[in-house]
């Protein structure tokens, strides 16, 4: 009996995958690399960064495989992972830039300031630049919230249980994370 792992849920996939069966694990990353990049994007905002980002947070999904419950939502497991590894990213590039801080003043020359120029990028790319920043530089508590309901378009619900949290909890911390947000933007 052969068996189509497109026709397949993603409990009996991740069954598959435990059992030695690469492609199945192969198929749980084709049908969810599209929201999975999206999330780390929307959280990290640079789109090469999210490439490496997504990439750890499957290699992570595999290496955890055998303590996902299948009686749950796969992308709800996932989407912690997703944003654990996000946080992951986030600690490991402030320790960056504390040491490229600590560098001789006749080396610090060569550290590139990432901000674009005032005559650079302009438009609606370089506002979508502006909103990707200030989204990052939200609290994690904040950004995962607002990234969960706003771009990832998750209902209040499933984001409480992504979170761990109460509907009540997200709705305050939305609340925040939008006048935050639009705080963050005005003095742009």
């Amino acid at each position: 009996m052969t068996i189509i792992l497109p026709d397949c849920s993603d409990g009996e996939l991740a069954a598959l995958a435990l059992v030695g069966r690469q492609a199945a694990f192969a198929e749980l990353v084709r049908r969810h690399q599209g929201w999975v990049f999206r999330l780390v994007r929307s959280h990290i905002g640079d789109g090469e960064e999210a490439l490496d980002v997504t990439q750890a947070s499957f290699v992570a999904a595999f290496a955890a495989l055998n303590r996902y419950d299948a009686a749950r939502p796969f992308q709800v497991w996932m989407s912690r992972i997703v944003i654990n590894k996000c946080h992951d990213w986030r600690r490991r590039r402030a320790v960056r830039n504390f040491f490229s801080m600590a560098l001789p003043l006749g080396e610090a020359d060569d550290v590139a300031d990432e901000a674009p120029l005032p005559d650079q990028a302009i438009g609606a790319e370089q506002q979508l630049a502006e909103a990707m920043k200030a989204i990052a530089a939200l609290p994690a508590s904040l950004k995962d919230t607002l990234i969960l309901r706003t771009i990832d378009e998750k209902s209040e619900a499933e984001t409480a249980e992504i979170l761990g949290i109460s509907q009540k909890a997200v709705e305050t911390r939305l609340y925040r994370a939008r006048a935050r947000l639009a705080e963050s933007l005005k003095k742009v």
